[in-house]
């Protein structure tokens, strides 16, 4: 049997990929992040199929059902929001599961940050304003950061920031970022990307705390900040430029 890590996509159910749909649909076991992924997503999978929310569950309690399947000989398939390489806890999983021999596959994901970029309708590598996406996070009260992976020592590169699990510390994301990007520096707040009641909140590092609690979102959003949010007057990329050739464009004759 295989356990098979499958990324579901940010939250809408057609943004799953068809080869995460199919594997759903050929597994007799599905342990979902329940709350994180749409129920729509479950309807792929076999009428029969046990079907396990996780979300009140510990590490060990799902490895041990990862066990009673690979005992019966049954495939899983392990559905986790987004993408699970990102923050999805799967790297503790497949320790356990290397250290069991049983195997396993990953099926990536549509992630949030892609979502979200989707429906800013913004591209986040402009020509000359950025061409560096940082994903990342705060601690709060979740695992410290490593050291030299701080706020202020990655907004330092000037770079587009995607903040994940950070909504409820912006006091301290604002604070460490507005000596870097400055405090008119555009913000989005992306509440629940591609879900029906999706929600996207403007502004800047100075007032984008501000407009957040008077939504009520405290949860399941994402930060992004940089210049790319409002860029105008930016140069058109070299890849489409009449004067850039290459192996399919070849240079034109006069």
């Amino acid at each position: 049997m295989t356990i098979h890590f499958i990324g579901a996509g940010p939250g809408a159910a057609d943004l799953i990929t068809l080869r995460g749909r199919d594997l759903i649909a050929a597994c007799p076991v599905c342990l979902y992040a329940g709350s994180l992924v749409p129920e729509e997503i479950l309807t792929h999978a076999p009428m029969d199929a046990r079907i396990i929310d996780t979300a009140p569950l510990t590490l060990d309690d799902i490895i041990n059902e990862m066990i009673k399947a690979n005992d019966a000989g049954q495939d899983v398939a392990r559905v986790h929001s987004g993408d699970p390489s990102l923050y999805g806890a799967i790297g503790e999983q497949m320790r356990r599961l290397d250290d069991l021999g049983i195997e396993y596959t990953i099926t990536p994901g549509v992630p949030a940050f892609a979502a979200a970029a989707a429906a800013l309708k913004t591209e986040f590598t402009l020509p000359e304003v950025s061409q560096t996406v940082i994903l990342t996070r705060t601690s709060m009260k979740a695992t410290a950061m490593p050291n030299n992976e701080d706020l202020a020592t990655l907004g330092a590169s000037g770079a587009t920031l995607a903040i994940h699990l950070s909504v409820r510390n912006l006091r301290n994301v604002t604070a460490e970022l507005i000596p870097h990007y400055g405090a008119d520096c555009p913000v989005a707040v992306v509440f629940r990307a591609s879900w029906p009641d999706e929600q996207i909140i403007r502004g800047t590092l100075s007032d984008i705390r501000e407009k957040v609690r008077a939504e009520k979102i405290t949860r399941t959003a994402l930060i992004i900040v940089g210049r790319v949010l409002n860029a105008k007057g930016y140069r058109d990329s070299a890849l489409y430029h009449a004067d850039h050739v290459h192996v399919l464009r070849p240079k034109r004759k006069a």
